[in-house]
């Protein structure tokens, strides 16, 4: 197992962030049936998770840093998705 990298720790955590808050916006697009918003975001997903993986393969303690980014993607994605005062939620079926 080699040594961790305290630069690609912090990368994990950004990419995995980015992923998940990437994430939450293409679940929005597709529950909101907007087909090309669902496309793009789902291929951000993709090109951002691939960093994810390649990074933390190399060594498992990754994972952990994964997981805290992770977290925190989908909390300040939907944070953003459910701001107050906004009216309904980006994506949530009309009344």
């Amino acid at each position: 197992m080699s040594a961790l990298n305290p630069l690609t720790a912090i990368a994990v955590v950004v990419a995995t962030a980015a992923t998940d808050a990437v994430y939450v916006m293409f679940t929005s697009a597709v529950v909101a049936r907007k087909r090309v918003p669902a496309a793009t975001w789902s291929s951000i997903w993709y090109l951002l998770s691939s960093f994810a993986v390649i990074s933390y393969t190399e060594n498992w303690v990754y994972v952990a840093f994964a997981a805290i980014g992770s977290w925190i993607g989908a909390f300040v994605s939907m944070t953003y998705l459910h701001r107050p005062g906004g009216g309904t939620p980006i994506g949530a079926a009309p009344e």
